[in-house]
């Protein structure tokens, strides 16, 4: 009797077809279909077959699944800082050197819309310009004398406001404008210092003077108080008063141990005369 071939069974072998062709898609494109997002960050899913960027999610830290035809694109969600040295003009035309630095950071929850309208380059595209413009044109506003002394924490509110309003709607939200350093010519330097130095030097002149006149007045007070005092206690002393006065003091005397000659007269006050110790 020949031979009979065993009988090819399609249904018993293409489950473990499929399951093996599973498992080789698995390990081919696990590395695709996984994502891990690192602290700090956020993930911005780009659908390939589906509609593109995901504008609606923000994928947070840690694992995640994906298919492995899209695309993961992390953002940094922390502050940042981006910093640049620029040269200004000041009001009166004179170039100034300014060292500005932005914190800035992108806004979470718009992750996406941020990718699909300005990309991973938003900080070359929007922080930057909008920081060296604001602070062009406040700078601008300003004499170097108020730029270099007295107005710093005035011109980084003013950079801060307008820069804000720039990246209005631009999906990065600023926190912080700072001026980490004006340098001025030398020359428009040495004179504002000098004359800085003047104006403290003036004021000092003046307080010295206002205390001296302060003094002045004080002693002019005091002076009239006094005189003020002896009106009113030369008045009030009466010859009767004083003849009283002098009899008691008389009292005291002769009851004194010292010896003393003590002559009670009828001299124009009454008062008594004391010659003092005998010995």
């Amino acid at each position: 009797m020949a031979n009979q071939q065993p009988e090819f069974n399609i249904k018993k072998v293409l489950p473990i077809a499929i399951i093996f062709g599973a498992l080789v898609f698995i390990i081919i494109f696990w590395s695709r279909m996984t994502v891990t997002i690192k602290g700090g960050y956020g993930g911005v899913l780009f659908q390939t077959f589906v509609g593109g960027i995901d504008t609606t999610n923000t994928y947070g830290e840690g694992f995640h699944f994906i298919a492995p035809w899209n695309d993961m694109i992390e953002y940094e969600t922390r502050q940042q800082e981006v910093a640049e040295n620029m040269d200004v003009l000041s009001s009166n035309g004179l170039s100034i050197k300014a060292d500005i630095s932005a914190w800035y950071e992108p806004e979470y929850a718009q992750l996406g819309l941020l990718h699909s309208r300005i990309g991973t380059d938003y900080v070359k595209r929007i922080v930057i310009p909008a920081l060296r413009s604001s602070a062009r044109s406040v700078i601008g506003r300003y004499t170097p004398e108020q730029i270099y002394s007295t107005k710093r924490d005035a011109i980084q509110d003013e950079i801060y406001t307008e820069a804000r309003l720039i990246l209005d709607n631009k999906y990065v939200s600023l926190n912080r404008i700072l001026i980490r350093s004006i340098v001025l010519p030398e020359t428009i330097k040495s004179a504002i210092e000098g004359k800085l130095k003047q104006e403290q030097e003036s004021l000092e002149y003046e307080f010295k003077i206002q205390k001296a006149q302060k003094e002045a007045e004080r002693q002019i007070i005091d002076a009239e108080g006094k005189a003020a005092a002896n009106k009113i206690l030369n008045a009030s002393l009466t010859d009767k008063i004083l003849q009283e006065k002098g009899i008691s003091a008389t009292i005291k005397l002769a009851e004194s141990n010292n010896t003393k000659v003590v002559i009670i007269g009828n001299s124009s006050n009454g008062m008594p005369i004391i010659l003092g110790d005998m010995k």
